[in-house]
């Protein structure tokens, strides 16, 4: 099945002055393994990525992003001609409320930082959906794995969650190993992994053509 799928990787900053931001240590992987097992099943891939270091998947457009603002920018963008949208990247809740244009400089004494919530990337391009598009979520959790990514998915309005656990040494971030449980709406649960993040994301990627056809039947 010939398919267009966009995926957003990585984490994004937000900047309190032009050298210190708010972010987490989301490295782009889950991402990056999913863009290029997407291209190996044959379908067209948009990357839209955060700031890592990794190389750019072979056959795979990368469009660098920065911000939680220009994320939702590029993916909202790339969204229309789409048939599948997987939404990996961290993006950061929140940003400073004020950016300062030039460094913040240390007085000694203790500095308050008001912030504010980030654009909700999942949940906006949700609202403007088709109804053939499918729409997966992640969800990054330290606990309450399961409740957490279930509430995540009835709130962005997806049509699957993935779950994973970033909690201690060996959460997701970083790592080169993951799990990943999948959720959907009417008690649909499947676990892929654990195990190397490529063959997960191929697992997860095969799932999702078998959901796509399915549906087109």
């Amino acid at each position: 099945m010939s398919l267009r799928c966009l995926i957003t990787a990585g984490p994004t900053r937000e900047f309190l002055d032009p050298v210190r931001f708010v972010s987490n240590p989301s490295t782009g992987k889950m991402g990056y393994a999913l863009a290029a097992a997407a291209r190996a099943a044959g379908w067209t891939v948009d990357l839209v990525s955060g700031p890592v270091s990794l190389p750019e998947p072979d056959g795979v457009m990368v469009y660098p992003v920065i911000t939680a603002a220009e994320m939702l920018r590029q993916t909202d963008a790339l969204f229309g001609p789409c048939d599948v949208l997987i939404m990996t990247a961290a993006v950061s809740d929140w940003r400073p409320k004020v950016s300062h244009p030039q460094k913040l400089k240390k007085t000694g004494e203790g500095l308050s930082v008001e912030f504010e919530p980030t654009e909700d990337i999942l949940a906006t391009l949700a609202r403007r959906r088709r109804p053939d598009q499918l729409l997966v979520g992640f969800a990054a959790e330290t606990e309450n794995l399961e409740a957490h990514a279930l509430a995540k998915l009835d709130r962005k309005g997806a049509d699957l969650i993935a779950a994973n656990s970033v909690a201690g040494p060996h959460g997701a971030f970083g790592s080169d190993q993951n799990k990943l449980i999948l959720l959907g709406r009417d008690g649909f649960r499947e676990v892929l992994g654990p195990g190397a993040k490529n063959a997960v994301a191929a697992s997860l990627i095969t799932r999702l053509a078998a959901l796509l056809a399915a549906r087109a039947r």
